[in-house]
């Protein structure tokens, strides 16, 4: 599968727009491994979950095969970054406790990251991947938000959108599952203008705002700021999380 890029031309805009992820998941992550020395990072984009591992984990060497995402993620003393494919990584064979991809995993292939990822991980080691997909303000705002996600930007959404929308449950995944996986969300305090800042990160915000010349979140500006009320009044912004989380066999 050849590399799509659909972030590398906003990547500071993406980078600082982007809600986080909750500290709850990198803590369930790190329990559930028996070593905390290193961690693949894969298709890391602005870095935000190689930085929170860092917490929990030695090492993290996050890869991504866009060089501007690469060339805008922050220095830090624990993580190698390399601009690689999801499909081969330098990494040595049975040396990683923990490989991870945060909204990336509808972008491989999917069967050959797996295997790539059984290759690098020791034995009982732990590959998860996760993504999140509609956001819930209010229902005023959620009215508009379906109607910018699914009338205006519908067909400039990537094939790939879809299994983010199916929460992966459809993707090969061929590790040991795990029994349980908590329920977590990410969730974030926000002002009108930043909710439209993230609205308009998106892929197919992007792709529109190609084809067309015109930004398509400034086509619903007026509804939007009508169901918040105070553009400057923080409201809570949530996003529910689709994690999947297996292991490889023990030796």
């Amino acid at each position: 599968m050849a590399f799509q890029d659909h972030f590398s031309g906003h990547a500071e805009d993406y980078a600082a727009a982007r809600p986080t992820y909750p500290r709850e998941l990198f803590q369930w992550l790190a329990d559930q491994c028996r070593h905390h020395d290193l961690v693949w990072d894969v298709g890391c984009g602005n870095g935000q979950a190689s930085l929170a591992l860092t917490h929990w984990f030695t090492r993290v060497h996050a890869s991504d095969p866009s060089p501007e995402q690469i060339a805008a993620a922050p220095a830090n003393p624990r993580i190698t970054w390399r601009v690689e494919a999801a499909e081969h990584c330098t990494l040595l064979s049975g040396t990683v406790d923990l490989v991870t991809a945060a909204q990336s995993f509808h972008w491989f292939n999917q069967e050959r990251f797996c295997h790539e990822a059984a290759r690098v991980l020791r034995p009982g080691g732990l590959c998860a991947v996760w993504c999140y997909g509609i956001s819930r303000v209010s229902r005023e705002v959620d009215e508009v938000y379906h109607a910018l996600y699914h009338d205006t930007l519908g067909p400039y959404w990537p094939h790939e959108r879809r299994h983010i929308e199916d929460g992966y449950r459809h993707l090969v995944f061929p590790f040991e599952a795990l029994g349980e996986i908590p329920r977590l969300e990410m969730r974030e305090e926000w002002t009108l203008a930043q909710y439209l800042a993230y609205l308009r990160t998106w892929s197919a915000s992007q792709r529109y705002l190609k084809d067309t010349g015109k930004d398509a979140v400034s086509l619903h500006e007026a509804a939007f700021t009508q169901a918040w009320g105070d553009p400057g009044q923080k409201r809570e912004v949530d996003w529910p999380l689709s994690i999947r989380a297996g292991r490889t066999p023990n030796d």
